[in-house]
């Protein structure tokens, strides 16, 4: 009898640092999860400061460059697909049409002296460069949270703790555009 009562309390003992173990795994998981929506909010906390800082440069370079008018065009609708959507997916797509809009507004910005010399100009042009500078290090934190939910939702014995409560991998990831991998043609 007593050793039925001893294997029934390290069965017991062990249920129950398994369960413990188990709703220790869950709530990591569970913490990586929300970690990745907190990232995720502050990437479109600093999208939306830059989102609100373009209509000024905008209207800042159209006194300089008013026939310009394509390059205005390509970054209102970037800046529209950006409000439009709804998904992470479709956020990050949307902001990689924004850069690619704002990169052609400083080329355009590149043939107007008088312009580069204008305060209201280099004013916003400073603060859209701080906000740059956020967004990359939002998305650096928001890439490192995925990553660090993703293995914890892969390994053992996470894996299986995830699947039986239906958490799988993120896959939204901000990666950089192909034309960012090419070397850059330096002319003088």
């Amino acid at each position: 009898m007593k050793s039925v009562l001893t294997i029934l309390g390290v069965i017991l003992a062990v249920t129950i640092i398994l369960f413990i173990s188990m709703i220790s795994v869950y709530n990591g998981i569970v913490s990586k999860h929300e970690l990745i929506t907190a990232k995720w909010a502050q990437v479109e906390n600093q999208l939306q400061r830059r989102n609100d800082l373009i209509p000024n440069l905008v209207n800042t370079v159209k006194g300089y460059a008013s026939h310009e008018k394509t390059v205005f065009e390509n970054i209102t609708n970037a800046r529209s697909q950006w409000a439009k959507a709804a998904t992470a997916e479709d956020k990050i797509k949307a902001a990689t049409d924004l850069d690619r809009a704002l990169s052609r507004l400083l080329l355009v910005v590149e043939n107007y002296p008088n312009l580069k010399a204008d305060q209201t100009f280099l004013s916003l042009m400073d603060n859209l460069s701080g906000t740059e500078n956020r967004i990359s290090v939002e998305r650096m934190r928001y890439n490192e949270a995925v990553k660090d939910y993703n293995v914890a939702v892969r390994v053992f014995p996470g894996n299986i703790i995830a699947g039986m409560f239906g958490y799988k991998p993120a896959t939204e990831y901000f990666k950089a555009e192909e034309s960012a991998k090419a070397v850059p043609e330096v002319k003088f």
